[in-house]
């Protein structure tokens, strides 16, 4: 792999986005500028950082990458991030591939019992690009103008990725939550729980029966895996979609807090100013918090 050549691949690719070109599972960020502090949900992807540099959180797990590294997400987390290097010279630039879960599970049916797990495995992992796995990736990125390669060449390339990713020294909490009935899987499973119901009242105690747990058990496995504990990753959901709705449907702040499930709209714009660093009331064209309560 040559990191230039990747480089001219994902510019070209996001060049190729404004034509509604794509390749299945692959997306391209390109920012020529700092970012501030930005909250998305991470679903499993395995990312590259082509230029320039970030820094990405969640709860007690914090990362900062540049150039050459990759960052590897196993669960579906509520991420904090910020692109701290990055101009119109040297843009910031990432590659991005969505991990197919469906397709992980079936390459560790065949394969699983030659794989080792990770103990300390967490659900983000930082290390350099391996030309192991990012060599198939640029041969993947490098089927952009040839639709009958994707067609034919594509999956067979997409399944090499996979299985690569899932022997390489990050992959072991992918491998970990494939395994049958382990922790991190148990884990995941609560996770899509939450997932389905962050807007309602959670309890976790429920939380921990899905996961098959007690309560004390799942709290402490779910903080070893995340990063985070329970209660504040479904605080952080609810932020993130809140902070969603401010922005992109133009909604009052009160109107924010209560479809996320707040009662308060005072305590929901305390909780939001201490994630973001700003008040829900500065997002978009929202109106202020007593406008919107009284709205």
């Amino acid at each position: 792999m040559t990191l230039n050549h990747l480089i001219e691949l994902s510019e070209k690719y996001a060049l190729s986005q404004e034509t509604q070109s794509e390749l299945p599972g692959i997306a391209v960020l390109r920012r020529d500028r700092p970012s501030g502090i930005e909250a998305s949900i991470y679903r499993p992807v395995i990312c590259l950082i082509l230029r320039g540099a970030k820094v990405t959180s969640i709860g007690e797990q914090a990362a900062s990458v540049r150039a050459g590294d990759a960052l590897l997400v196993s669960h579906d987390l509520p991420v904090v991030s910020r692109i701290t290097e990055a101009s119109r010279e040297t843009p910031y630039l990432a590659l991005i591939l969505a991990l197919d879960l469906g397709l992980l599970r079936g390459l560790y049916e065949t394969v699983g019992e030659n794989l080792l797990p990770e103990e300390k495995a967490r659900s983000i992992s930082v290390g350099r690009a391996d030309p192991i796995w990012s060599e198939p990736l640029e041969r993947y990125l490098a089927l952009l103008d040839k639709p009958l390669d994707q067609k034919v060449l594509g999956p067979a390339l997409l399944r090499e990725i996979h299985y690569r990713l899932l022997q390489s020294p990050m992959g072991g909490m992918l491998r970990n939550l494939l395994a049958v009935d382990s922790h991190a899987s148990r884990i995941g499973r609560a996770i899509i729980q939450i997932g389905r119901n962050y807007r309602s009242p959670l309890a976790v105690t429920d939380l921990a029966r899905t996961a098959g747990m007690s309560a004390s058990s799942f709290h402490d496995h779910f903080r070893a895996i995340t990063g985070t504990t329970p209660l504040q990753y479904v605080k952080d959901l609810r932020l993130i979609e809140a902070q969603r709705l401010l922005n992109a449907e133009g909604r009052s702040v009160a109107d924010a807090a209560f479809a996320v499930g707040y009662e308060s709209p005072t305590h929901f714009s305390r909780d939001y100013s201490r994630k973001f660093n700003r008040p829900p009331s500065h997002e978009g064209d929202t109106r202020t918090l007593a406008a919107g309560a009284a709205a």
